[in-house]
């Protein structure tokens, strides 16, 4: 066995995708259809494939670095509620600004 395999959060799974054990997917990763993933998936890239290859990168560097920082899948339920739009519509500036704030 090569252990466990671990999916982060925000992760999009296309339909009749095959996961090898012992692989992690990053945080808001997205694997394509019919995909088959044999080795760890970075956060916030696109990946397809057989075997699954980087399509490319949802953003750049600064961008991930700060959505993996804010981790809003581990906020409180209410502050996901009060903020859904911004999170749902990827409104990045509204965003950057709950960072500073309260949510």
């Amino acid at each position: 066995m090569k252990g466990d395999t671990i999916i982060g959060n925000d992760v999009w799974i296309g339909n009749a995708v095959t996961i090898m054990p012992g692989v992690i997917i990053g945080d808001g990763a997205i694997i394509g259809t019919n995909a088959l993933v044999t080795s760890d998936v970075a956060p916030y890239t696109i990946v397809g494939g057989n075997p699954a290859k980087l399509i490319r990168r949802r953003f750049d560097e600064e961008t991930t670095q700060f959505l993996l920082q804010l981790a809003w899948w581990n906020w409180p339920i209410e502050q996901i509620t009060k903020n859904l739009q911004s999170i749902v519509h990827g409104d990045l500036s509204a965003l950057r600004a709950l960072r500073n704030s309260d949510y």
